[in-house]
């Protein structure tokens, strides 16, 4: 605006400089105008060319102001969205670490309540130690008593015993007996108290490490909500003694009885723990690797960022290959791929999956198993990565004429992590560098969504790897 008000001055000051030029002019307004020489004309249209030279740059301005002013509320607009994204996650997070909070400070209570009945467990314990002695000591004094009988009897073996010691002699036996029955209860009972004790050892030692872990939980949560820049989810974590017990996949977890969705640490085999998106399905857990919702997120990311894994778990991320390879050198996985057109028309695709290591630039092997569409990865197997920093496939640029990191087999062709594009794209141009499904046979796919996920291969698919 204020450029607009300079360029208007300049221009009424154009025109008084003219004025004062031609001191004739308001004399001539008030007679009969004489026929203007060549020179006065040209000089005439050359004032009337310069103005309409600045009026049409004043228009150009303006426009150019406006398309600013418009390209500026579109960016706000969307920065408002995703601070509004950001509070939703982080009143989530608030409500998440406040039911740690209650279920910890339960398993407190209960761990002091075992406690306390193991101590008095173990009072009753040495009471009962205690008592067997003594009787130990009055069976072994009976049975010194009773020796010292057997002897007498031996003497009076010839004998006619008198009715009062042989009285004295029942008496004594039916005392033993009773005696052992009462050791053999008393020691069935110690028996069972050991039992009981180490039962509830056992279930303290289980409390302790499951409080263990929930505060493991709970200080990622609090140092989340505290400063939610200072925590990269996609770091590896650094876990206490307790990490060993940490699932390897998310399938693991599916066995243990987890059937909820959501962002959970696990541990593969040689490798630090990192946390991942399991989706419990019918058929077990799967781990997500990579999903394309809203275009939240650039995927024309470095290769150190594909490495280690980027974006937002709840919307468009990916997990990263270092750990895609950490969780396939477990066994046999598949690798399910599901999209979404711009007719909002689903398919899905499987295959058998493996994948080399950081040597190798995560070179990918694929096989087709199943599906409803047709098979756009067959020439990808063998195909190591590539990012806009680090070209690895056979023709060496196409990450310079496509966007984002993938498995190019040749430039153009199948593209899951391009740009994301909120219309169908048109031309080739555009759709190369989109989110693209094309098969070497059948219709070339503009995507809308898209979900990458594995999960171990079934035993009989073991041999095929």
């Amino acid at each position: 605006m204020k450029l607009l008000l300079l360029l208007l001055l300049t221009v009424a000051m154009s025109v008084v400089v003219h004025s004062e030029d031609n001191p004739t002019l308001p004399s001539m307004a008030l007679t009969t105008p004489p026929h203007p020489t060549p020179t006065e004309a040209k000089s005439r249209f050359a004032l009337l060319d310069d103005v309409r030279l600045l009026a049409n740059g004043l228009l150009q301005l303006g426009q150019s102001l406006r398309e600013f002013v418009h390209k500026t509320k579109a960016q706000i607009n969307d920065i408002f969205q995703k601070l509004n994204i950001f509070d939703h996650s982080f009143y989530q997070l608030s409500v998440v670490t406040s039911e740690i909070k209650e279920e910890e400070e339960e398993l407190k209570r209960t761990t002091s309540y075992l406690k306390a009945n193991n101590e008095e467990i173990r009072n009753l314990s040495l009471e009962i130690n205690s008592k067997i002695n003594s009787i130990l000591i009055e069976r072994a004094q009976l049975q010194s008593k009773v020796g010292s009988l057997e002897e007498k009897l031996k003497g009076l073996s010839q004998i006619m015993l008198p009715p009062e010691q042989i009285g004295e002699i029942s008496t004594l036996k039916e005392v033993i007996e009773a005696q052992e029955k009462t050791i053999t209860s008393l020691l069935n009972a110690v028996k069972e108290q050991h039992e009981q004790l180490d039962n509830q050892k056992h279930k303290i030692k289980n409390l302790e490490e499951k409080l263990n872990n929930d505060n493991f939980q709970d200080t990622m949560e609090k140092s989340m909500d505290s400063d939610p820049s200072s925590l990269d989810t996609f770091e590896y974590l650094t876990v206490n003694s307790t990490g060993k017990d940490l699932p390897t996949d998310c399938s693991e977890l599916y066995d243990k009885g987890e059937m909820n969705s959501g962002v959970y640490v696990i541990k593969p085999n040689h490798s630090e723990a990192f946390n991942v998106y399991c989706e419990m399905t019918s058929d077990g857990g799967v781990t997500v690797i990579q999903r394309r919702l809203d275009g939240s997120m650039d995927f024309d990311q470095t290769w150190e960022k594909y490495e280690k894994g980027f974006g937002n778990f709840e919307r468009d991320y990916w997990l990263g290959l270092q750990k895609l390879y950490s969780v396939s050198q477990q066994g046999a996985h598949l690798l399910r791929i599901d999209i979404e057109d711009w007719r909002d028309v689903k398919h899905w695709a499987e295959y058998r999956f493996s994948l080399d290591g950081s040597s190798a630039h995560y070179a990918l092997h694929l096989s087709h198993v199943s599906g409803d569409m047709a098979d756009a990865l067959a020439n990808v197997t063998g195909v190591r990565f590539s990012t806009k920093d680090t070209a690895n496939d056979i023709q060496r640029n196409c990450p310079r004429h496509s966007t984002g990191g993938w498995w190019f087999d040749s430039c153009g062709e199948t593209n899951l992590n391009g740009r994301y594009q909120w219309l169908r794209a048109k031309g080739r141009s555009m759709r190369r560098k989109g989110i693209h499904w094309k098969p070497s046979t059948g219709q070339s796919l503009s995507l809308k969504t898209t979900k990458i996920s594995i999960r171990p291969a079934p035993a009989a698919s073991d041999s095929l790897y």
